[in-house]
């Protein structure tokens, strides 16, 4: 496949502004974004997007999850397109950058080969997934799992979020539930733009992550079950509680992560203890376990020495204790020929890179399973992320977008 010569780049300026438009709507309370999946904010973003798309000439296809899928036609309309994209969703205390620079990243490519007046054999297809985020509706890349077969639609459609609204409810009252099948397109390549959400490249002084493996997760939910009794007239000999079982539990989930270092990592960030009263000594702990690696023998080794680690305490304490598997995923090993892309991609272009492993989930993931897939990456500040202080700059914003063009209009292939 001939690459496009090397002097061809996006317009950064163009990106920013679209960036910079879309963080309008649903803004949150100290400059990032609160637009959750399907709320009236999303179907604002949704429709903005749409608008974008048509006005670049594309058209829009809406599957029955509300998948966008924004088509720019090939010259050859049998060959597979080549689709770019991530998520509009944010977190309640997203940024401005989380998914949609990989949206309008996307959509940047086909307003530059507009510009430049370039075809392509293959069609390009910029995707906006829903619900990537999972903050309302869990779990995380729900309608890419779905696309991908890993999840239902019915199964999906039935998620409830915290007031009980259904998801497939509330996708067919904010109007973006289409008719098309979902899983139904067949894909030459995905490739997805995204921030790091971590602090290796800004701290290495790389432009560009080349994204070579996606970490696989597994969340463990645990209760500890002990006696709710007062802190102050309760023999220290007599107490049963879980609270300080599910500490030295966490002790031990630091351990494990510790003794897989530098790849494996662990910690709990749901925690909730009852009956979280100041003079009431806990009588029962809830805490999910989240531990992700690049290896799926080290996952399930740092499962397995969890499990043993965490009955032999609550034995020794008195106490019970339960285990439920509340989520999780296989590692990811990304498409060496889409990977290989994205590397002679960045060396064309002159961008400082680094191979590097997703430490975060993303739609590309599950999209691995039935496509050639790779992932860029671009550093954020502090690496800092799902903060509405996440930032990036214009700089960051546009070597990603340009190595994902070329990567991209390189597999759809240039027509002379």
């Amino acid at each position: 496949m001939a690459a496009p010569a090397q002097n061809l780049r996006i317009n950064g300026d163009r990106l920013w502004d679209s960036l910079m438009e879309m963080a309008k709507i649903g803004p949150g309370v100290a400059g990032g974004n609160n637009r959750q999946t399907l709320t009236d904010e999303d179907a604002e973003g949704r429709a903005l997007f749409q608008k974008w798309c048509e006005d670049a000439g594309c058209s829009m296809g809406l599957d029955q999850m509300g998948n966008m899928f924004a088509r720019r036609e090939g010259t050859d309309p049998d060959a597979l397109p080549v689709y770019v994209g991530s998520h509009l969703d944010t977190q309640p205390t997203g940024g401005k950058y989380d998914g949609v620079l990989g949206v309008l990243g996307g959509l940047e490519i086909i307003r530059t080969l507009n510009d430049l007046g370039i075809k392509t054999k293959h069609p390009i297809v910029a995707t906006n997934w829903t619900n990537e985020e999972g903050t309302r509706y869990a779990p995380a890349m729900l309608s890419s799992g779905v696309f991908a077969g890993m999840h239902t639609q019915d199964w999906a459609y039935d998620r409830e979020d915290a007031e009980g609204k259904k998801f497939g409810d509330e996708l067919k009252r904010i109007g973006w539930r289409g008719e098309e099948e979902v899983g139904a397109r067949k894909m030459r390549a995905f490739f997805e733009l995204h921030i790091e959400q971590g602090p290796i490249l800004e701290a290495e002084g790389k432009d560009i992550g080349v994204v070579t493996h996606g970490q696989g997760l597994s969340w463990t939910q645990i209760t500890v079950t002990g006696k709710d009794a007062h802190t102050g007239s309760t023999p220290m000999p007599m107490r049963k509680n879980a609270g300080l079982a599910m500490a030295r539990i966490l002790e031990k989930v630091d351990e494990i992560a510790w003794s897989h270092a530098p790849h494996a990592v662990g910690a709990a960030g749901h925690i909730e203890v009852f009956p979280n009263s100041r003079n009431v000594i806990p009588g029962k702990a809830v805490f999910t376990v989240d531990f992700r690696s690049p290896e799926l023998q080290v996952i399930k080794d740092m499962e397995n020495r969890l499990r043993v680690a965490a009955e032999d305490i609550v034995d020794n304490m008195g106490l019970q204790i339960e285990f439920e598997k509340v989520g999780g995923f296989d590692p990811v090993k990304f498409d060496e020929g889409c990977v290989a892309a994205v590397r002679d991609a960045a060396e064309r272009m002159g961008y400082s890179h680094t191979d590097i492993i997703s430490g975060a989930g993303h739609d590309a993931c599950w999209i691995n399973r039935v496509a050639p897939t790779a992932m860029v990456m671009c550093p954020c500040v502090d690496g800092l992320s799902h903060n509405e202080a996440e930032e990036i700059s214009k700089e960051w914003a546009a070597a990603g977008a340009d190595v994902l063009f070329h990567a991209v209009v390189e597999t759809a292939e240039i027509v002379e």
